[in-house]
């Protein structure tokens, strides 16, 4: 194979996917393929979908990340980025209380967010009153992120070619918006505050206008970031969509319990067990 090849869209794409079902760390994209940026970085994504789609694998939402200002500097990454999610990687914790296995995944992370159940596509241009409508159901979480990368070191380009350092999500119960309340949910989203805990003690308190002053403005980057890829396709009715860590993230281990206190929202705590 030639160089050209090697550093194909879909070459990288079949590297991410390699790594993510060995359990391998790759090195960097960005140290090793001229000229990989953001642009090229989403074409690999777009390769990666396609790959995963191909094994069977169903497309059923976007996480965004780096959507928190908070931790711009400690990674290196100073805009929001987003990947793909899949039936695979999405699970309920409808009762607010479970246990998760953290076998194969790569220098895990935990991030409390709020996450969207889309019931019809946003449009670019709509401002957050008119997005708050497009949502269906909103729910407290935890995204569980990793590195196929060694000691989380990337540029942006390589974490948006990783898919997003998206692990899972795991939701909590889901709440329903009605068309009555949504004004109060926005109002709501842009001022609540997250407290995270591991194993009794408290880790970080995180507030909404960390996460670009509110999931909702979240969502409104992702539908204008979208609006101008030509390789990777809008929002979709039925979308789930996770806006983005609300604290620091934190390595997390086996037989640690990760708890969180929500304030200002009507969503309960989550409290994982990992295993």
């Amino acid at each position: 194979m030639n160089q050209v090849n090697r550093n194909s869209p879909a070459a990288l794409a079949g590297e991410v996917l390699a790594s993510l079902s060995s359990a391998r760390q790759i090195t960097p994209f960005s140290t090793r393929v001229d000229s990989f940026d953001v642009s090229a970085a989403y074409r690999v994504t777009a390769e990666l979908r396609r790959l995963r789609c191909d094994q069977g694998e169903t497309h059923v939402g976007r996480k965004i990340g780096f959507s928190n200002r908070m931790i711009w500097a400690e990674y290196g990454v100073f805009a929001p980025i987003w990947g793909d999610m899949y039936a695979s990687t999405v699970h309920d914790i409808a009762a607010g209380t479970g246990a998760f296995a953290l076998s194969g995944f790569l220098e895990p992370r935990i991030e409390p967010a709020i996450a969207f159940g889309l019931a019809t596509a946003p449009q670019a241009g709509m401002d957050e009153a008119a997005l708050i409508g497009c949502i269906e159901w909103v729910s407290h979480g935890y995204e569980i992120v990793q590195s196929i990368f060694p000691e989380w070191r990337f540029a942006a380009a390589d974490v948006i070619a990783a898919g997003g350092v998206h692990g899972a999500l795991l939701l909590g119960p889901r709440r329903r918006i009605a068309p009555a309340e949504a004004a109060d949910w926005l109002q709501r989203l842009a001022h609540f505050e997250v407290d995270l805990f591991c194993n009794g003690t408290l880790m970080d308190r995180g507030h909404a206008v960390n996460v670009l002053d509110g999931p909702v403005c979240a969502l409104r980057h992702l539908v204008e970031l979208l609006a101008s890829d030509p390789h990777n396709p809008p929002l979709a009715a039925g979308e789930i969509v996770t806006t983005g860590t609300v604290t620091r993230a934190f390595p997390i281990a086996s037989g640690e319990r990760w708890s969180t206190r929500v304030e200002g929202l009507p969503l309960p705590g989550l409290d994982v067990t990992f295993t």
